[in-house]
């Protein structure tokens, strides 16, 4: 151990929040890095709120609306995250906390009918649509209630040698060193610190373009999740707290201009046939402009090494299809504070069992992912010429699965 602390957790995300509740509940200091404590909601989560620090890639149009709220797309939490929530001793406070239920999926997916999937024979109940910016400050709050200790900042890169990292942080254009035994990498798709020893393999360059329709409007009751395909990617929509959520995915080099602007983002709302459903009833007003974000699958190989270990979007980030990005992250930070505790007790081959322990789980959960995620996209066949589609058909070429990793 250093003389600063046990760990760092870089990004304060649901991974890094996780991974920081877990680690101080072991007895261990740590420290939870967050880079932006400014996005913050109203109200009592507020002091704890912290949004994710993966923000879109330079080479997206990004606007925050004017005079609107900080807003966090990946909304959705299945219910299978019932179980980890409630060992974690979370699910009781996320329940008081303002999130609505999903009640299920409606898709127009192979077919132009919608089919529905409800939650009403799944064990565990319903997941959620979440305030996401409401949700990450509760984890957060957690975490500190634990006593995981904040720090402001952005992690830039770390120096020194594993068992004595210095990773260096810069608040306000002025950077400072935090000593520490392990750092958590939690800082998204970027993987600020952990890609310094590992390689980024992404599958394509999906990206998701999204608004929010403030409200909700009285007739909205509908609580299931819409996804319908389209020739050149898929649109889904779903109610959440602050209004209702529409999105398109499609890769950054099909989108349409006119997804730029509000006006051409409704538009291309407008040619859908089922999501435009979804729209009546709420004001037609002035409305946000639209949102970049990335989208695309992507893995770190190795997710781990020696003094760091990467959690949530930073090992594993999924396509929005499986709405499983969430969950992931939160079953990331557990672990890797399971093998970042377990290092710090054990050392020498500890180390290397323990990481290697990690590094098989993300990849079985990589290789459960890229399985249903071929077939996801094969059921979709309507459109085979279309670039998109064309792209995820499941076929080799040159002895590479098409939708697989590779590096870029």
């Amino acid at each position: 151990m250093t003389g600063g602390c046990d760990a760092v957790v870089a990004g304060a995300g649901p991974a890094g929040s996780v991974a920081a509740l877990c680690l101080a509940r072991a007895g261990r200091r740590v420290l939870l890095l967050d880079p932006r404590p400014g996005d913050r909601p109203a109200g009592p989560a507020g002091a704890a709120a912290a949004t994710d620090s993966d923000g879109p890639p330079r080479d997206l149009p990004y606007h925050r609306p004017r005079g609107a709220g900080p807003y966090r797309i990946g909304e959705t939490l299945p219910p299978a995250a019932r179980i980890l929530l409630h060992d974690l001793g979370l699910l009781a406070g996320l329940g008081a906390d303002g999130h609505l239920p999903c009640t299920g999926t409606e898709a127009a997916w192979g077919s132009g009918e919608l089919y529905g999937r409800g939650n009403v024979l799944d064990p565990h109940g319903p997941g959620w649509h979440l305030d996401r910016v409401r949700f990450d400050a509760f984890l957060r709050g957690a975490a500190e209630n634990a006593g995981a200790r904040p720090v402001c900042g952005v992690a830039v890169r770390r120096t020194g040698q594993p068992g004595a990292w210095r990773l260096v942080v810069r608040e306000h254009g002025e950077e400072r060193e935090l000593p520490c035994a392990w750092v958590v990498d939690a800082t998204g798709r970027r993987a600020v610190i952990a890609r310094q020893g590992a390689v980024r393999l992404r599958q394509d360059r999906l990206v998701a373009v999204y608004t929010v329709l403030s409200g909700p409007a009285p007739a909205d009751q509908d609580l299931r999740t819409l996804v319908e395909a389209a020739p050149d990617g898929w649109w889904y929509t779903a109610r959440v707290p602050a209004g209702r959520l529409v999105a398109h995915l499609t890769d950054l080099d099909l989108a349409d201009p006119r997804l730029r602007t509000t006006a051409g983002f409704l538009e291309r709302v407008a040619g859908t046939r089922h999501v435009r459903t979804r729209l009546d009833g709420y004001p037609a007003g002035r409305r946000p402009d639209p949102r970049w974000a990335p989208a695309h699958g992507q893995r770190l190989t190795p997710p781990a090494g020696p003094g760091w270990v990467a959690a949530g979007d930073a090992a594993l980030a999924c396509d929005p299809l499986s709405s499983q990005g969430i969950l992931t992250a939160l079953h990331t930070g557990v672990r890797a504070a399971r093998a970042v505790d377990r290092c710090l007790r054990g050392g020498g081959r500890g180390d290397e069992d323990a990481l290697a322990e990690y590094s098989a789980f993300v990849d079985g959960v990589t290789t459960r992912y890229l399985t249903h995620h071929a077939r996801a996209y094969a059921d979709e066949h309507r459109w085979p010429s279309a670039p998109f589609w064309a792209r995820r058909r499941p076929v080799v070429l040159a002895g590479t699965p098409l939708g697989a990793l590779t590096p870029g």
